[in-house]
Order: structure tokens, then C-alpha cells, then sequence
């Protein structure tokens, strides 16, 4: 009976080595799979070049928010933004706004989506991009069909996936996660730029950064 014993524990110890052998060997596919799918469409700098190829110069104010506008933006939003902080950027010549910019990031369906979003300077849409695609499928919203849904909305604007905006075929996941990430960017602006300029014309300084 000792013998018996020690054998099977003996197999059952090679055959949980094996299945732990597979699930790690499957791990490292899985991986490898996923870091070859990562495609970058744009940088930061290409995408604001793009953005506002004519602005004699584009800046950035990076605000890293207080607890009154997490709150603010939560009732807005319906949900606590996740990042302490987020930063816009702001093309100008001489002294008139062009526009704005938020780079951002929103989960997919394992993997975040770095996309961006160009606003005018009365806060609408006016593009939508993606940046980088992290994932082997689901970045058919890369469709001008699809990103032009965008186009015109403001703060205020119903955006909601399957009503306003259409998703893409086949990647329902991705068409939701830029939903979310372009209505954030509008209240972005709205309540951290738009919304107390109004009140209070004059803004906190921004860093100059180069446009190109």
C-alpha cells in the first residue's frame, strides 16, 4: 500500500508539473501574442502636428485635480475619473484659441486604447483618433464612418453606444471604450477649461511645448 501510494503521488505530482509546464508555455503565447498586436498610429507630437498644423504654437495646462473637481466631474461623468490627474492642450496664434486636445486612455477589452481627441475652441468635437491599439482585434473603430459619429458633439450632447453612436461591427468593446473616452474628454474641457474661464477670464498659465 506504501508503494501504491508513493506512485500515484508521484504521477499526480508529474502530471500537475505538466499541466503547469502547458499553462505556462500557453501564458507565453498569450503574451507574445498580445505585445505583437500593440500597433502605434501616432505620438504625441505627430498627433498634435496633425491636429493643428497652422497654430503658431501649441501649449498644455496639466491639472491635477482637487477634490471638489473629482467630485464635480463624477456627478457630470456618473463615475470617479481614474487618473489624479489629466492634461489639455491648447493651439494658439497670437492671442486666439484654435483649440484643444486630450490624449487619453480608456480599456478595451484587456488592454487599454490610447486614442485622442481635438476639440474647438467653443468645446466640439471636431476629431477623434486612435493612437495605439493594444489588441489583435477590434480596431476596425479606426473607420472615418465611425469616428465621424463624434464630430459636433459637446458636454452636453447625449453619447451613448447603440443609440447616438453606432458601434462597429465586430468590435463592440472598443466602439464602447471610445464612447466613454471622448464624452470624458468633452467634460474634460468643459469643467476644467471652459467653464471657469467663463467665470473667470483669467486662466492658469500654461507650459509652452512645442508644436512639431
Amino acid at each position: 500500500m506504501l508503494l501504491m501510494k508513493v506512485v500515484f503521488n508521484f504521477l499526480r505530482s508529474r502530471r500537475l508539473t505538466q499541466a503547469i509546464g502547458s499553462a505556462l508555455v500557453l501564458l507565453s503565447l498569450l503574451s507574445a501574442n498580445l505585445a505583437s498586436a500593440q500597433t502605434a498610429y501616432y505620438t504625441p507630437r505627430t498627433i498634435l502636428s496633425e491636429f493643428f498644423p497652422r497654430s503658431q504654437a501649441v501649449t498644455f495646462q496639466r491639472f491635477d485635480l482637487t477634490t471638489e473637481q473629482r467630485e464635480r466631474l463624477s456627478a457630470v461623468l456618473g463615475y470617479t475619473p481614474r487618473k489624479p490627474s489629466y492634461t489639455i492642450y491648447i493651439a494658439k496664434t497670437a492671442d486666439k484659441t484654435d483649440g484643444y486636445a486630450i490624449i487619453d486612455e480608456e480599456k478595451g477589452q484587456h488592454l487599454p486604447i490610447t486614442f485622442a481627441v481635438k476639440l474647438s475652441a467653443a468645446g466640439l468635437v471636431e476629431r477623434q483618433e486612435l493612437m495605439v491599439y493594444r489588441e489583435r482585434y477590434g480596431d476596425e473603430i479606426r473607420d472615418p464612418r465611425f469616428r465621424q459619429q463624434f464630430v459636433g458633439k459637446s458636454a452636453k450632447s447625449p453619447i451613448r453606444e447603440g443609440e447616438e453612436i453606432i458601434a462597429v461591427s465586430g468590435a463592440t468593446i472598443s466602439s464602447r471604450a471610445m464612447v466613454i473616452g471622448v464624452r470624458r474628454a468633452l467634460v474634460l474641457l468643459d469643467e476644467l477649461v471652459l467653464k471657469p474661464a467663463a467665470r473667470q477670464p483669467a486662466g492658469v498659465a500654461a507650459k509652452a511645448i512645442p508644436a512639431s
